[in-house]
């Protein structure tokens, strides 16, 4: 019988541990980390130049709109396959308007956003 008791309290002991794991408490904070990013993204400048560097496969930044964007995480997972390297490190407003892009490439492209072209 204690053997039981014992039993049901580790159990017990464990499941409390789970449900009230810090884990949970870091997203928070996460998100909170992630809009001072972006507070930090908006003050950035890159002149053309520097976005020309940027044009490769492992490291690609693409230019729209006067945005900068950097895209390297995404050209492997691109639908369009390469095409999005062709205007890598360069300006890329033009394709990325065209009439292959659905709709909710707009929002996508937000996560990408590093920064603004200098003018």
């Amino acid at each position: 019988m204690v053997l039981l008791v014992a039993l049901a309290l580790l159990l017990g002991l464990f499941l409390a541990v789970l449900l009230f794991n810090p884990r949970h408490r870091k997203s928070g904070h996460k998100g909170k980390a992630q809009t001072s990013l972006n507070n930090d993204k908006t003050s950035k400048s890159y002149s053309k130049t520097e976005v020309s560097l940027h044009n490769k496969r492992t490291d690609c930044w693409i230019i729209i709109k006067k945005k900068v964007y950097d895209v390297t995480s995404y050209v492997e997972e691109h639908p369009g396959g390469d095409a999005i390297l062709a205007h890598a490190g360069d300006d890329s407003t033009e394709g990325f308007f065209g009439p292959q892009h659905a709709t909710r490439v707009f929002d996508m492209i937000e996560d990408f956003y590093i920064g603004d072209l200098e003018q």
